[in-house]
């Protein structure tokens, strides 16, 4: 359950920030790399800060 809430979000944020650089400001293409940044950063380290936020309003595996 964890593991999907934690793909939801990523892509809920990915496409938001796209919309955000389309129509607002191209500088959200900033968030957007630091999502793909944080992705890849956890696929190594095996350590995601969204685990431990889900983790602490108590939804687990």
């Amino acid at each position: 359950m964890k593991n999907r809430i934690v793909r939801a979000v990523a892509g809920t944020f990915i496409l938001l920030s796209l919309v955000l650089a389309i129509y607002v400001n191209i500088n959200w293409l900033w968030f957007t790399a630091f999502v793909g940044f944080n992705l890849l950063q956890s696929s190594f380290t095996k350590w995601c800060l969204m685990e431990d936020i889900l983790t602490k309003f108590g939804i687990k595996d």
